[in-house]
């Protein structure tokens, strides 16, 4: 059930990326309502969720699941530490020290960091379009992010933030290219419900969520974990992680269209030609070839 870049338009790997990007970004209030649940076993059901779902999506479509080898089992592990469990984690407690146009912020420079990072661990010197899309992207998502100010460990953590969301596509990208974007995001989703589920279960313990925690939850294990996890990985594989990653300043676009849609924020003059400024710095990035595209990568027909 696998076939190769080649064959599938650069075009829907970026429809895939912007996709994962605008529901992440709009899935923001619903990641709200979670405020009152325990933060460990919450995320638990929801990758637990998202990996049934996407266990019964291969099943479906007649596939199997690949099972990694022992050189894929650091790299999920560590994506799972890093970039879901530690990257949730640390977005919830910088905003306790920071206000959260902050933190957005300085999360906002992760496709920097990827356009920089991404290409020196693959042995070859960043491409000048993706750095200065990313350049553009993260410039004008600190204007829409609107700055703010921190206190205490604000600030580390919400580099540690950064880092995570960097680390959720870096460590993905050897593994994507030997098992599939479906692959990894079913089994980073059985790492993160085990480990949540057991540390959970010591830290804040577990509850009955009520009628509209639930709803979040089947929500964001759904769209938020199975969904937009194969549809990012799918864009990563296709475009390389540096290409894919100017993607991401389109998450605060779509929170501010989100915002403004369930009237909790105005539509300004401001936040419309910085929208318009990341969607540009979007074009610039993705111009060029995929990085990867002498070399395709494994992509099994169910991301599509």
């Amino acid at each position: 059930m696998g076939i190769t870049t080649r064959a599938v338009p650069t075009r829907a790997a970026i429809a895939s990326g912007a996709l994962t990007s605008v529901i992440v970004g709009a899935s923001v209030p619903v990641t709200g309502m979670l405020q009152q649940y325990p933060l460990l076993t919450g995320q638990a059901m929801r990758y637990a969720l998202g990996a049934v779902v996407l266990l019964g999506w291969v099943r479906l479509r007649g596939g199997r699941l690949p099972v990694p080898s022992r050189r894929d089992w650091p790299a999920l592990v560590a994506l799972v530490v890093t970039g879901m469990l530690g990257f949730n984690a640390c977005v919830l407690y910088a905003q306790r020290y920071a206000e959260p146009g902050f933190v957005a912020a300085v999360l906002g420079a992760s496709p920097l960091v990827l356009a920089l990072v991404a290409p020196l661990l693959a042995g070859r010197k960043p491409a000048v379009p993706a750095v200065a899309g990313a350049v553009v992207v993260v410039g004008e998502v600190v204007v829409l992010s609107g700055g703010g100010s921190w206190h205490g460990p604000g600030l580390a953590l919400a580099l540690l933030t950064m880092a995570g969301e960097a680390s959720f596509t870096l460590f993905a990208v050897g593994v994507v290219r030997r098992l599939g974007g479906v692959a990894v995001a079913t089994w980073c989703c059985v790492i993160a419900a085990v480990a949540g589920g057991l540390l959970g279960t010591v830290f804040g313990g577990w509850q009955v969520p009520t009628v509209r925690e639930g709803a979040a939850l089947v929500v964001l294990g759904i769209v938020l974990t199975a969904v937009a996890f194969g549809l990012w990985y799918f864009a990563v594989a296709q475009l390389g992680a540096d290409r894919a990653g100017v993607l991401i300043g389109l998450m605060p676009v779509a929170g501010l269209v989100a915002s403004v849609a369930l009237g909790a924020q105005e539509l300004t003059a401001v936040a419309l030609l910085g929208s318009v400024a990341v969607a540009l710095g979007c074009v610039v990035g993705l111009r060029g070839r995929a990085a990867d595209a002498d070399r395709p990568p494994r992509v099994e027909l169910a991301v599509q």
